[in-house]
């Protein structure tokens, strides 16, 4: 028995030397396989270390026990036949051929250098189950057997060396890198067969078949001799007793009531019909969310056999019903009559119908919205009266008739005596506020779109946007000695040696002209749509009809100088304005508004007022808020210092909105539309940052006619009084006081 078993652990040991030959041949052939052999010498033991010992002796001494043994079967191995299996080959093989290692292992017992097979050697990592990216930092990639370190290899080729070698060298595919070592290997013949072999899901040794038939151990045959001969345990026929001791708890414990047996089960069916149990008091009436399904409506007069006469449908009703989509009908089917219940045909969408129902019973999604009492007066902001908000204008106090065409624009003298108005009909009419007469009528020859007052009370000029120039008028109204002041500002100018270019022409009016008031001429050569004056009176902004980067310029009335501040376009320019208080320039597109810096020359802030298409601009006297009307009838108050978003938007009117305008020293603000109306809001604006404007519509005023679908031209605000006139398409202008 004994002899049997140490005979048996020699062949164990051998089958695993066998084994692990073999298997390391058949993985890298490249390492093991192609080695040169050399012959074994006496004693080549010596020199091994402990570890190496422990690592091959298993491997190649484990198989005989004395060099006469090695040789003897060194001499069957060559005399043997040449039908024997693959297993003994390898295994004569690996008794003939020593590893590299041992070779290694000798060579330290003489002389070190005395074969160098660095680039043959089995070169092992054996770091173990160990993140690589732990020796980015050092030259090193692991320790081998030995425990020496494995250098990375020199990697002093670029990408240009290595697209070179695989352009010259056919089998630089077979080329990959060992990531445990660093080093480059060349796949063999066999490697890269079983590379493929393994890619098509087959089996790596090519010897093996796994279709071979199979060896039933236990067959169905009777045998002489049992399969094993182990006499049965005495436990097998004497009683456990933890068995005994666990049916002793199950008792007591169905004693005790902790287990209950099993009921049997009813035979009725587990399905019920999810939406016929709709009684409070059921399973899914309890439910704290169940909804239940909704009703199907009733059957009306439409849907009987024989309706009343009205509910049948006409020769064009049924046309028109047949032509229409199904989900825009309002009955699914056309109404009928029959003479008795039994001549009524079939249904023929009942089917259809049921199926549907059904599909709506179990895919449409049903929830219980949680729905608060809250009483609607609640939910309207607490606004204060318009009466508490006064003063504003709330009723028409003059009429100024003359203009024989619609009055595009108005604008206030700075001290609240003087109007002008500019109209299609080619003329500019200067009108006393107080009295509604007319002092002075211009004419200028073409459609007047803009009018701007200067505001400085110093200087008595109005500009005109007539075509393509931009006419200065004084019209020798008020105080005479602000009248001669301005004409000698204007004739003290004495023109430079040499002119700069300009985008504009700066020219005198004739003697007839200045006989009408006309006092200078700035030609631009496109359409002008827009002036507006600088606050101190000496720089206006001028918008042109034109695509570019001209679209905008600035005059300097001292110097007859202009500019023009931008060097490229951001959309076609509705309107700009200038900054009360601060050097800004606020310029109006059809989807933004750009706040720009004058003095610094860059872009401040982007509004965006979220409309199709801006129409008109106005700036708070404080500077802080800015509103925009809008052609789709949407009024936009931002707060600059707020968000570029709208704070608040307005859609009071009904048609499009054609001007706005701030009061200068009341907290209100009107906005004119094509509707006709004017309405005036109250819109009072706090030193504190924390507290939001308070914005409230106070009046609706009414008075204007339309015209070719035109309403309200233009709003202005009387500079002292709560006052504010308005231009129609009527050719009339308004006073609301």
């Amino acid at each position: 028995m004994g002899q049997c078993m140490v005979l048996g652990g020699q062949g164990w040991w051998v089958g695993c030397g066998v084994w692990l030959s073999s298997t390391l041949c058949s993985l890298q052939p490249s390492l093991l396989c192609d080695l040169p052999t050399s012959p074994l010498e006496d004693g080549s033991n010596s020199g091994l270390s402990d570890s190496e010992e422990s690592v091959f002796s298993g491997l190649e001494d484990s198989g005989s026990d004395s060099s006469a043994d090695t040789a003897a079967e060194e001499e069957d191995g060559a005399s043997s036949d040449e039908n024997h299996g693959g297993t003994e080959k390898t295994t004569g093989q690996q008794a003939e051929t020593p590893s590299p290692r041992t070779e290694v292992a000798r060579a330290q017992g003489g002389d070190e250098y005395a074969e160098d097979s660095s680039d043959e050697e089995d070169v092992r990592n054996t770091v173990g189950n160990v993140p690589l990216e732990w020796y980015d930092d050092f030259p090193h990639v692991g320790y081998d057997l030995d425990g020496r370190r494995i250098y990375k290899p020199l990697r002093t080729r670029d990408e240009l060396d290595q697209f070179l070698d695989k352009m010259d060298d056919p089998d630089y595919w077979r080329v990959v890198q060992d990531r445990m070592t660093g080093r480059d290997v060349r796949l063999t013949d066999e490697q890269v067969a079983l590379v493929r072999r393994l890619q098509r899901g087959q089996f790596g040794d090519m010897s093996f078949d796994p279709y071979e038939p199979s060896v039933d151990f236990f067959s169905g045959d009777l045998m002489i001799h049992p399969v094993t001969n182990r006499p049965a345990d005495k436990r097998s026929f004497i009683p456990s007793l933890v068995e005994k001791e666990k049916v002793s708890r199950m008792v007591h414990a169905i004693k005790m009531g902790w287990i209950q047996p099993r009921r049997p089960r009813h035979p009725t069916p587990t399905f019920y019909d999810l939406w016929a149990q709709e009684d409070p008091n059921a399973v899914l009436g309890r439910h704290k969310m169940h909804v239940p399904a909704p009703k199907l409506a009733l059957p009306g007069h439409a849907e009987s056999y024989n309706p009343p006469p009205e509910y049948l449908p006409s020769e064009e009703e049924r046309l028109a019903w047949e032509q229409q989509e199904p989900a825009e009908r309002k009955l699914n089917f056309l109404p009928r009559k029959f003479p008795s219940l039994r001549a009524v045909p079939a249904y023929s969408r009942f089917i259809q119908e049921r199926f549907e129902r059904c599909l709506d019973l179990y895919l449409c999604p049903r929830q219980r919205k949680m729905r608060v009492n809250v009483d609607p007066e609640d939910l309207i902001p607490k606004l204060p009266r318009p009466r508490d908000l006064q003063p504003f204008p709330t009723c028409q106090a003059l009429v100024y008739r003359g203009h024989g065409d619609l009055v595009r624009c108005l604008s206030v003298s700075p001290g609240g005596q003087w109007l002008a108005s500019g109209s299609d009909d080619g003329s500019v009419r200067l009108w006393e506020v107080a009295t509604a007469r007319c002092m002075r009528t211009v004419p200028v020859g073409g459609v007047v779109r803009s009018v701007a007052w200067n505001p400085n009370p110093t200087i008595c000029l109005v500009a005109m946007a007539v075509e393509d120039t931009v006419l200065l008028l004084n019209p020798a109204l008020g105080d005479r000695l602000v009248v001669g002041s301005t004409d000698q500002l204007l004739s003290g100018f004495t023109p430079p040696e040499e002119p700069a270019l300009q985008p504009t022409h700066w020219l005198e009016a004739s003697e007839e002209e200045r006989q009408e008031g006309l006092r200078l001429r700035i030609r631009h050569g496109k359409p002008v749509t827009q002036v507006t004056w600088h606050g101190r009176g000496d720089y206006m902004a001028v918008v042109l009809a034109t695509p570019g980067h001209t679209q905008v310029l600035i005059h300097q009335l001292s110097r007859r100088r202009s500019q023009s501040p931008f060097r490229r376009s951001h959309g076609q320019v509705q309107c700009v304005a200038f900054h009360p208080v601060r050097p800004f320039l606020l310029v109006a597109s059809q989807r933004s508004v750009r706040l720009y810096h004058l003095l610094r020359q860059e872009l401040t802030k982007k509004l965006m007022p979220n409309c199709k298409w801006v129409s008109s601009l106005a700036v708070h006297p404080a500077g802080d808020n800015v509103i925009c009307g809008s052609y789709d009838s949407k009024l936009v108050w931002f707060d600059l210092d707020l968000s570029t978003q709208p704070y608040r938007v307005l859609r009071h009117h009904k048609k499009a909105l054609r001007a706005v305008a701030f009061h200068p020293r009341y907290p209100l603000f009107a906005s004119g539309s094509d509707d006709g109306s004017v309405i005036v809001c109250h819109g009072m604006v706090y030193n504190d940052l924390l507290q939001n404007p308070l914005l409230v519509p106070v009046k609706v005023l009414r008075g204007h006619t339309l015209a070719r679908d035109l309403g309200v031209l233009d709003v202005a605000f009387h500079p002292t009084q709560p006052w504010v006139f308005s231009s129609g398409a009527d050719g009339t202008i308004r006073l609301f006081t």
